[in-house]
């Protein structure tokens, strides 16, 4: 059986602590053989926490599935190494300061030139190119740079980071969305590319909603909480026992919703229709909404809501989500077992392709170095059936 759809790719995965790991460990995930090229003293992350024992959780989640070789670049014997395996490899996934790589000797024209077919990808804070190029980023900074913490937070407060390191965890993603477009085109020109993807782009990617607004008045809506900009009613709203999440996002809904509160006429009312109709008297609809909410439990509001077909939802932390029966009908969970932290689940890849729940285990992280000696001897080395 295939083990998934980058069965036969090969990545030398030579980045750290988080957007690089997180890009690696999801084309593990599909299939590819992720050999993570660490420094003697090893990636940072396996010092970060949280920890179990002396094993860092953190490293264990983002490099499961992957074989572990240290190698020192500065060695010439080591470096030679690494060009033995980038001989026969497929992918080189990097996220080093820009320049680092150069002085290195481990560069994408350096790579190339030993192997003209493998795609080359390098995450950084802000780029390969650019002015701020070689700025030192982490994810707040990109967060407080790219309009995300200034667009988060409640309404007349301060600006707020995301709760997660999105530009990292974003800025993965789009590496491996980028690495299997140039595997795609090297299928049909046999040449590799050099992918260049941006933390602080990354995230300016996200912005649809506020860039469609700024262009169309210049305007930026600025921190509204849970609110939508531009529709009504969207928000979160008071139940009996806590908060509950309804999304009215077209008049069909808005009809629903009325008739559930007892007003059916302000589903036809034409003054009532239309997103920006309703925005205008959001004052007015966010009263009316909420008299309705903290009448009931949230429980009851999500029976009545779904009947209804209204879009609504609790408000869940991590824990309530990975326990949901969704969650485990999806198989969202996977498992590895790690020597020392025994049974440990971790996120799949979100995407399915139609072939079942396969792939559900994983092999756990590595111990450093752990596959030194096996990633560098001639097995790993041996050209695959498609080369030449």
């Amino acid at each position: 059986m295939s083990k998934g759809v980058l069965e036969g790719v090969r990545v030398l995965d030579l980045s750290r602590v988080l957007a690089g790991p997180y890009c690696g460990a999801f084309l593990a995930d599909l299939g590819a053989d992720v050999v993570k090229v660490e420094a003697p003293n090893g990636d940072d992350a396996r010092h970060l926490g949280p920890f179990k024992g002396a094993e860092s959780v953190y490293f264990a989640e983002l490099n499961h599935g992957k074989r572990s070789v240290v190698l020192n670049f500065k060695d010439p014997n080591d470096h030679e190494r690494f060009m033995r395996l980038v001989e026969h490899a497929d992918v080189v996934l990097e996220n080093f300061r820009p320049g680092v790589t150069k002085r290195l000797g481990v560069d994408a024209e350096s790579v190339h030139k030993t192997n003209p077919r493998i795609i080359y990808a390098s995450i950084s804070g802000f780029g390969q190119e650019g002015p701020f190029r070689n700025r030192p980023a982490y994810d707040l900074i990109v967060q407080a740079m790219s309009g995300i913490m200034a667009a988060t937070g409640p309404e007349g407060g301060q600006p707020t980071r995301v709760g997660e390191s999105l530009g990292d965890v974003v800025s993965g993603i789009f590496a491996g969305w980028a690495i299997c477009a140039a595997l795609y085109e090297r299928e049909r020109t046999g040449i590799g590319r050099s992918v260049d993807v941006s933390m602080f782009n990354s995230l300016l990617a996200l912005q649809v909603t506020n860039l469609s607004l700024l262009l169309a008045d210049g305007k930026l809506p600025g921190r509204i909480g849970n609110r939508h900009p531009v529709s009504v009613p969207f928000d979160t709203y008071p139940a009996k026992d806590g908060l509950v999440a309804l999304a009215v996002a077209n008049d069909r809904i808005w009809a629903r919703l009325a008739d559930l509160m007892g007003r059916p006429d302000l589903g036809t009312d034409d003054a009532y229709l239309g997103d920006m109709n309703r925005a205008n008297k959001r004052q007015e609809l966010t009263q009316l909404v909420s008299g309705w909410t903290q009448r009931m439990t949230v429980a009851e509001l999500l029976r009545k809501t779904e009947e209804a077909g209204v879009p609504a939802a609790p408000i869940w932390d991590l824990k309530d989500a990975l326990e949901s029966e969704h969650v485990v009908a999806r198989h969202s969970l996977g498992y590895f077992t790690h020597p020392e932290l025994g049974k440990v689940p971790y996120l799949r890849f979100p995407a399915g392709f139609g072939c079942g729940n396969s792939a559900a285990f994983s092999e756990p992280s590595p111990s450093l170095g752990e596959q030194t000696a096996e990633a560098v001897a001639d097995e790993w080395c041996r050209p695959k059936r498609n080369e030449k």
